[in-house]
């Protein structure tokens, strides 16, 4: 595994930073704060200090202004902030820039997603995949990252043997990306293998955005102990079970969240891991509906399935977590027609968006699971019966 200068230690003390542009408005920022607060608190940091500034474009040499910059150095001066969180990936040579001023370890989103990655890898493949996608981040960063870069100046001792250090670097930065994505492709062959020993079985998979509750809800399907935590990237392999209802089997897959902004190199890496979702039969979104935003998480696990070229398989909307929905839309003085009225509109229009495949439960208190269990039966019933005919003992 790469051993990263930026890794965040446990229990550092960190500020966040973010701008405010034209394609990003303040409110936006806000909710990508509280989500980079979590990330941040699930590699093990602690958020102490949000800075935000109103730009057009982001500073070609620092990304925020030297204002701004330098009031961040007077903030962190002898309160023991030991990481800069910034919210949008910077070059290597703004990192270089800004902790030139701070003094202090400065990484982006993507380095942060890529520590808790890296930190909740468990098999080979996983990584594989995560070891790729740092070196696949660092390799355009090399030059500013670098605080020597080049031997520069002439005279005896300083040529070297054709190549500068920087050169030699990205040589072997790219050796590795190489070998890696060699040792990727033969644990794809040998995982290509093994989905086709199952290949007539349908396959259903469970998608959604990061911490809504997948893995939870594959652990009430399929009664077996899949991780599952309050934290971001709780699952980053792939697990895969054979499920049986009324005698009916097939197989139920959980998959890595997505998330917004998420590196694009990570999903690359990944998506040898995702090939679960590509290739399912039907696919199980997952919505935390007491989500303030759930909407706009909806639309990136949509936007993500349309990269996959998984946008148009049969689908089932699983809104979870309606326990902290009701909490937090119901006052304790509202009247139960009222809150009826209200759930009931939550419902039809949700029926009518997703064309009537949809089902709310709350997976922690078990609430409405026969429901879901015999939507999720009949649809791969009725897959059985187009795509395995003879297979009668499945169908009835």
């Amino acid at each position: 595994m790469l051993d990263k200068k930026n890794s965040i230690q446990k229990e550092e003390r960190a500020v966040l930073v973010g701008i405010v542009h034209k394609d990003q408005t303040e409110q936006q920022l806000n909710e990508y704060l509280d989500e980079l607060a979590f990330l941040a608190e699930t590699a093990g940091a602690v958020t102490v200090k949000r800075f935000t500034q109103k730009l057009q474009h982001p500073d070609s040499r620092t990304f925020i202004g030297k204002g701004k910059l330098e009031e961040i150095r007077q903030y962190i001066q002898g309160k023991n902030i030991r990481v800069v969180i910034f919210d949008d990936e910077l070059s290597g040579a703004q990192i270089n820039n800004i902790e030139k001023v701070l003094n202090v370890k400065t990484i982006d989103r993507s380095d942060l997603i890529l520590d808790i990655f890296a930190h909740r890898a468990k098999t080979a493949q996983a990584k594989a995949q995560v070891e790729l996608a740092q070196y696949q981040y660092i390799l355009p960063r090399l030059r500013g990252m670098w605080k020597h870069l080049e031997r520069l100046g002439g005279g005896i001792g300083t040529r070297g043997p054709g190549e500068t250090e920087i050169e030699t670097d990205r040589r072997i930065v790219r050796d590795k990306i190489s070998l890696l994505r060699k040792r990727l492709a033969e644990i794809d062959k040998q995982a290509y293998t093994q989905r086709k020993d199952r290949s007539e079985y349908i396959r259903v998979a469970l998608a959604g955005y990061t911490n809504v509750g997948k893995s939870t809800i594959m652990n009430l399907l399929t009664k077996r102990k899949v991780f599952a935590e309050n934290k971001l990237f709780a699952t980053l392999d792939t697990t895969t079970s054979k499920v049986v209802f009324e005698n009916t089997p097939f197989l139920l897959s959980d998959t890595v969240g997505f998330i917004r902004k998420l590196p694009h190199h990570l999903v690359e890496s990944f998506k040898s891991t995702l090939d679960e979702v590509r290739e399912a039969d039907i696919i199980l979104h997952v919505v935390d509906i007491s989500h303030p935003n759930y909407e706009d998480q909806m639309a990136v696990v949509n936007n993500t399935l349309q990269e996959l070229n998984a946008a148009d398989k049969p689908m089932l909307t699983i809104f979870n977590k309606m326990d902290l929905y009701e909490e937090r839309t119901f006052d304790e003085w509202l009247e139960d027609d009222t809150k009826k009225e209200i759930l009931n509109d939550l419902h039809e229009r949700w029926q009518r968006e997703t064309d009537g495949n949809a089902v709310f439960i709350s997976a922690t208190e078990k609430r409405n699971l026969d429901n879901l269990r015999q939507t999720i039966l009949q649809k791969v019933k009725a897959l059985y019966r187009i795509r395995y005919p003879y297979k009668t003992e499945f169908l009835y």
